[in-house]
């Protein structure tokens, strides 16, 4: 194992261009120094040095080996930084991965009480496919994953799903194309143009068996891995689109575009997926809290009509 007192000695060595200005800075004769870097050497079985008279020149080994340095002795540099000042002013760092499935605004909805901790904090966001996110959540890369459904039964995870909440879906069109559809919902979507979630979301086979149990048969347009990008579509008028009821208020003043009916048969949910059993992060305990008020809030409120609608 490489003696790290040796390693700093050469590392002087190197940035001041020889062995007496190293002396000199670490305060040590250069005897001394020499003396630890031929054990240095020794040990690595490499020279790091070319030696003519009194000059060092850096073998190819000894570039390589001052570059691990500089990085080893920059880290340590800001290690101890960090530990003596102000430390009770640093920012809790909350890693979290937003699988692309979930849409923008549910993101955001959940991840906003991490940001109002009395603690301050800075949120690192990731989106990805759930597997990626996975993978990176099993190698600590992140504290939190938040999906559309528990971890997938073929991914090879340990992992514990938190149940965030879940609320129906509404189904939205610019009024142009709402007023087009004839008759009452949900029937008035048979034969209209209508916009998917990809097969990758949890929804959309739930939805298409609902329709087809319904015998309503909307002509498919197009399926997107982006919500925001299918949203996006359907504000050009393409087709109809869904998103979760919890964001019928959003949804509507940014896309300009109406509800033409919601349903509490397909539901949307929403999973905190973590490597720990019992939630610590104090981040990760606040969006739990708020995200299973507001999304139980939600579905509890829908009404009376929307409710038949599933029957």
């Amino acid at each position: 194992m490489i003696n790290y007192k040796h390693l700093h000695y050469f590392w002087v060595v190197a940035n001041e261009g020889s062995i007496a200005r190293a002396s000199e800075s670490l305060h040590l004769t250069p005897q001394t120094i020499s003396g630890q870097l031929s054990l240095l050497e020794e040990n690595l079985g490499e020279a790091l040095f070319n030696r003519t008279g009194r000059s060092l020149e850096l073998t190819e080994i000894g570039r390589l080996a001052l570059s691990y340095a500089d990085e080893i002795f920059s880290l340590g540099g800001e290690l101890e930084e960090v530990i003596h000042n102000h430390p009770d002013k640093r920012k809790l760092v909350f890693r979290v991965g937003v699988a692309d499935v979930v849409p923008k605004s549910i993101a955001y909805r959940l991840l906003a009480p991490s940001l109002q901790l009395a603690e301050p904090v800075r949120i690192v966001c990731r989106e990805n496919s759930v597997d990626s996110l996975l993978a990176e959540l099993a190698l600590h890369k992140l504290d939190l994953v938040i999906s559309d459904g528990p971890i997938p039964s073929n991914v090879n995870v340990r992992g514990y799903n938190h149940q965030l909440g879940e609320c129906g879906i509404s189904f939205f069109a610019i009024p142009e194309l709402a007023e087009q559809l004839t008759g009452e919902f949900p029937q008035n979507m048979d034969g209209a143009p209508l916009l998917l979630p990809s097969e990758m979301t949890v929804v959309q086979s739930r939805l298409l068996k609902w329709l087809d149990k319904l015998h309503i048969h909307p002509r498919i347009v197009g399926e997107f891995d982006d919500s925001a990008l299918m949203k996006t579509f359907g504000q050009a008028g393409t087709g109809i689109f869904i998103a979760p009821t919890a964001i019928v208020a959003e949804v509507e003043k940014q896309y300009g575009v109406v509800v033409i009916g919601q349903t509490d048969a397909v539901r949307e949910q929403f999973y905190a997926i973590s490597v720990e059993r019992k939630i610590s992060h104090p981040a990760v305990s606040a969006i739990t809290e708020t995200a299973r008020e507001w999304l139980f809030r939600e579905t509890s409120e829908l009404s009376e009509k929307d409710s038949r609608d599933i029957k």
